[in-house]
């Protein structure tokens, strides 16, 4: 039986998206998944440097490793309306050339907050460490993603949503593009499809089954929030949008492309439509 490894963050909506397969909820013929957590920013330099078969990456890295890797249209998080937030403390007013913590240098919220923010003197940290750094005044401001925009203390305020910069580039009511799961293009395409097609009903059946599935996180301590918050961050970042790609997420995540291009985060333009997995072939190799 082949041992396959999924690569993910440690949020609890990545965690969602993958433990109905962890929970033998869902499978696949002769291939046995195990996991691995990392930060995003660890998996966006794992993916740059081909260490996994399948990983979780933020949009914005993709068009760096699209030669080697194709996106998933499933386990996807979007933001709408909401998502990463900058912070600072209460009362505080930031200057031009404010220092300001980061969760890496390829996330989307680095590259929307670098093109609107170009003064800023920013250091890059794991996403655990960036409230407290605030707190502790080693930097002016940080970025929160993941369970922290909605846990963050009291003695912290809103500079900014992320929602609102994007709103701005993007110029149009599109969903915010933040993080998605690629796959090597080295796999066999037949592989490759399997893959993707369990990982999209791992999600679906996640879904089905929210309440029971959070409840066994909750109990195994496999989350770092309480019910309440699960729930809610759930819905904001592992809902129905999250099974599969639709025609206004493809049109967001070009927009976040053509952004990256114009202020010279990539060479060429990318069409995402242009590099996912060619499912057809299942159906055409059958007929």
């Amino acid at each position: 039986m082949k041992k396959t490894l999924i690569a993910h963050s440690p949020d609890a909506d990545d965690i969602f998206m993958y433990y109905a397969i962890k929970f033998g909820w869902v499978n696949m013929k002769n291939t046995q998944f195990d996991n691995i957590a990392k930060d995003i920013q660890t998996l966006n330099e794992d993916a740059l440097s081909g260490v996994y078969d399948i990983v979780a990456i933020s949009f914005a890295l993709y068009p760096h490793i699209k030669e080697e890797y194709a996106p998933l249209r499933t386990a996807v998080s979007f933001g709408e309306g909401y998502g990463p937030k900058i912070i600072k403390k209460k009362g505080t007013k930031l200057k031009r050339n404010f220092k300001v913590a980061l969760s890496g240098k390829h996330t989307t919220n680095a590259m929307l907050f670098r093109i609107a923010y170009p003064d800023a003197r920013i250091t890059y940290m794991n996403f655990l460490e960036i409230e407290q750094a605030v707190l502790d005044g080693i930097v002016d401001a940080g970025v929160l993603i993941h369970e922290s925009i909605l846990t963050y203390a009291d003695a912290l305020e809103v500079e900014r949503e992320m929602w609102d910069i994007w709103q701005e580039l993007a110029g149009d009511e599109l969903p915010l593009p933040l993080g998605g799961m690629a796959i090597r293009r080295s796999l066999a395409l037949n592989k490759a499809i399997e893959y993707e097609a369990t990982l999209t009903k791992a999600v679906s059946v996640a879904r089905e089954h929210k309440e029971r599935l959070s409840k066994m996180l909750l109990e195994r301590n496999l989350v770092r929030i309480d019910a309440p918050t699960l729930d809610k961050y759930l819905e904001l970042y592992a809902n129905d949008d999250s099974i599969s790609l639709s025609p206004i997420q493809y049109k967001a995540i070009n927009k976040l492309f053509e952004i990256g291009y114009a202020h010279g985060f990539y060479d060429t333009m990318t069409m995402i439509e242009d590099y996912l997995i060619p499912i057809e072939y299942k159906e055409l190799r059958n007929s």
